[in-house]
């Protein structure tokens, strides 16, 4: 029997602190109008110290299997696409599998910036179609706040905070994830990036002291590149689900620009009632972006069961991709006793997670005496 990949459920986490473009005046040299006139964006989410891209991502994960009969040990794998991992290692996904205590899951992250949701549903996608598993959470997480220079007004009024979460199970009915398309052009590399903190340009004061672990873009290129493999990958994307655009219902673009999304849906000739925009209350959250806005709209009612939707996004990399989902309603009754005992297991996770943490220092502290002995 042929498996299909079907997103069953999504959530999403902001931080609480929200910061406008009258925020940013005081900071630089920039207006309200000016903002507004070139990216669309009035406010965005902004982390507190206290949260991270991890604690944001296990919230968004946590929102995200509420509606659905899964308990965490059920959950088989874990992906976590972000620019802003909470590590260069561990994993952002390991430490997401730990809070919420998915016990029997595979975790890993996956780096395509921006596009690098689109990426991670298709491997899960992958996965559960090949039936090595049967369900898997694909959450894009971002703290872009904690890698801006808040002294360049080209970029810091650019990025906001958030997490947004996809939970994909098998399932026999047709639908689900339809085609995707992925692509990369590692020559564009230099046109946005972060240049230290790796093995070419390891940290030192001087990196430190000239920016170089903050956001670097080159705006205009990067402004010419998305708009036309936006609507190139979408095409494809199309194509390869054997549909046509008249088919399609909504597109949700990685929310990057409004320029930039009104630019490629005029190349579509697709009207902005079939886009899902919501840049102007979250800005650009990179991997979180689609999922936040996906979550939005089904909270809105403006996805319904049979639609047929394009998810299409770009990034740093340069990296670009589309992908076309049928949604097929699933019913699914989640007993009030069901949910309690739900986050009883959340709340003992973290128990089980300080426990053996305790055990592995005591472990340790065994070994290293006998050791000696």
């Amino acid at each position: 029997m042929k498996r299909y990949a079907h997103i069953t459920s999504c959530g999403m986490a902001v931080p609480e602190r929200v910061f406008t473009n009258q925020d940013l005046e005081k900071m630089v040299d920039t207006t309200d109008e000016w903002i507004i006139s070139r990216t669309g964006i009035h406010e965005r989410h902004i982390a507190s110290p206290q949260e991270t891209t991890a604690s944001l991502a296990t919230a968004a994960a946590l929102n995200a299997l509420d509606p659905t009969p899964l308990d965490p040990d059920d959950v088989q794998l874990i992906i976590v696409a972000s620019a802003t991992p909470e590590h260069i290692f561990p994993a952002t996904a390991c430490i997401v599998q730990d809070n919420i205590g998915a016990v029997n899951a595979g975790a890993f992250d996956l780096s395509a910036a921006c596009t690098g949701f689109i990426f991670a549903v298709n491997m899960a996608a992958q996965a559960i179609r090949s039936g090595s598993i049967d369900n898997a959470i694909v959450i894009g997480s971002e703290t872009l706040s904690k890698i801006v220079n808040w002294e360049d007004r080209n970029t810091c009024v650019l990025f906001g905070d958030g997490a947004g979460a996809f939970v994909l199970q098998a399932s026999e009915i047709p639908g689900g994830v339809l085609s995707c398309v992925m692509r990369s052009d590692g020559s564009g590399g230099d046109l946005l990036s972060v240049p230290a903190g790796g093995s070419q340009m390891p940290t030192t004061m001087e990196t430190v002291a000239h920016n170089l672990h903050t956001i670097q873009m080159n705006g205009r290129e990067v402004f010419r590149f998305a708009t036309r493999e936006m609507a190139a990958a979408t095409r494809e994307a199309v194509a390869i689900a054997q549909l046509q655009l008249d088919d399609i219902n909504l597109i949700v673009p990685h929310q990057a620009n409004r320029r930039i999304i009104e630019t490629a849906a005029r190349s579509l000739r697709v009207p902005m009632d079939r886009i899902i925009m919501n840049i102007d209350r979250y800005g650009n959250t990179s991997t979180a972006s689609i999922p936040i806005a996906v979550c939005e709209a089904m909270d809105e009612g403006r996805i319904q069961s049979e639609d047929n939707l394009v998810l299409v996004g770009f990034g740093a990399g340069l990296t670009w991709g589309a992908m076309v989902i049928r949604c097929v309603e699933t019913e699914v009754y989640v007993a009030p006793t069901r949910r309690a005992r739900r986050r009883f297991l959340f709340v003992l996770a973290r128990l089980r997670s300080f426990v053996r943490r305790v055990l592995r220092k005591l472990e340790g502290l065994i070994w290293s005496t006998s050791s000696k002995k």
